[in-house]
């Protein structure tokens, strides 16, 4: 073999063991992009999509019901909420936001040891550019969260001994994402929590013993972090990052993000028939029987004028409006059967 080739060789061995040592907890940006093909649209510096603001801020008035409409019978996504929560800070607020993931398993020394050598080599990025050295691993994902983010963490179910968030670590994400979690474990500091006006999140249960972050000596080593913006199991769902998370009504839906605007422009032209329907009935215009079937001709046209007269005064911004009438001068004329 020539002097040449070796050398080349042991550079491809280089770049490839680099790769592995940085990217075998957390996924790289190339991975995200090759796993998120379907998402078209901008993403962050990790690689996550990154579904609008506007998007997320429309989202909270969305049904589970009118998402499942689209996710499962436009998209094909079977399995993507979530349910069977033991406890919920905030029920009655809704949670929005793009999935960060985490996953955990249950402690094992030398895979600890192995993970935590390979991970203390990089520095994490935060939100705002800065890179800083990496510590216990309860907060390698945490560290990284941005406004908008909601975490997203398989704690493997734990309980006893497994909480990897209590009051502190609660702070520094409400603080970093504005939202709450969601969380596959048992949290300790739920008293603190629930303090926090707008920290909306699902979790399995309360525990006041916290998880052993290894270090020194881990004979006791609860936990350890497997996987950083990877897909990750919630309750029998593959949630992907970036997914838009939608938490109401005792249960967390996870939108792939390449749904999520046509499940909000969905439940508003719903949410629009709706008003118009039952304005109607009370009106004496239409009866039910009329308004709960595809829509004649003539009710198709009132409708359109009734947006038209009705513009400023919707559910729905004066903008999202006028798309739609647009959309039906121009032959979609079509409600919800």
């Amino acid at each position: 073999m020539s002097k040449t080739k070796r050398l080349f060789l042991l550079s491809l061995l280089v770049v490839f063991t680099t790769h592995l040592q940085a990217q075998y907890v957390q996924a790289s940006k190339e991975e995200l992009i090759a796993l998120t093909p379907d998402w078209k649209g901008d993403r962050f510096h990790d690689g996550r999509p990154k579904v609008t603001d506007d998007i997320l801020k429309r989202m909270k008035a969305v049904t589970i019901e009118e998402a499942w409409e689209v996710v499962q019978g436009q998209g094909g996504f079977r399995y993507q909420i979530a349910e069977g929560w033991g406890q919920i800070i905030n029920p009655d607020s809704v949670l929005v936001g793009r999935a960060f993931t985490a996953t955990f398993m249950p402690g094992r020394p030398d895979v600890w040891r192995a993970i935590d050598s390979m991970g203390r080599k990089d520095s994490v990025i935060t939100a705002d550019g800065k890179k800083v050295g990496r510590r216990a691993q309860n907060v390698w994902a945490v560290e990284q969260l941005q406004k908008g983010d909601v975490y997203v963490a398989d704690q493997f179910g734990a309980k006893k001994n497994g909480p990897t968030i209590g009051d502190r670590v609660g702070t520094d994400i409400y603080t970093r994402t504005g939202n709450g979690i969601v969380y596959n474990g048992a949290l300790r500091d739920v008293e603190g929590l629930k303090e926090f006006n707008g920290f909306t999140s699902y979790f399995n249960s309360y525990d006041p013993s916290f998880h052993n972050p290894g270090g020194g000596n881990n004979r006791d080593l609860t936990t350890m972090i497997v996987g950083i913006n990877r897909p990750t199991n919630i309750h029998g769902v593959t949630v992907m990052p970036g997914d838009v998370v939608l938490g109401k009504m005792g249960m967390v839906m996870f939108i792939p993000p390449h749904l999520a605007e046509r499940v909000v422009k969905n439940s508003e032209r719903v949410r629009l028939e709706d008003l118009f329907g039952q304005t109607r009935i009370r009106e004496g215009k239409y009866t039910s029987g009329q308004i709960d079937t595809r829509w004649a001709d003539p009710i198709q046209k009132d409708f359109t004028q009734w947006l038209k007269d009705n513009v400023n005064k919707l559910p729905v911004g004066k903008e999202q409006v006028q798309e739609i009438i647009k959309q039906r001068e121009s032959g979609v004329q079509t409600n919800t059967f």
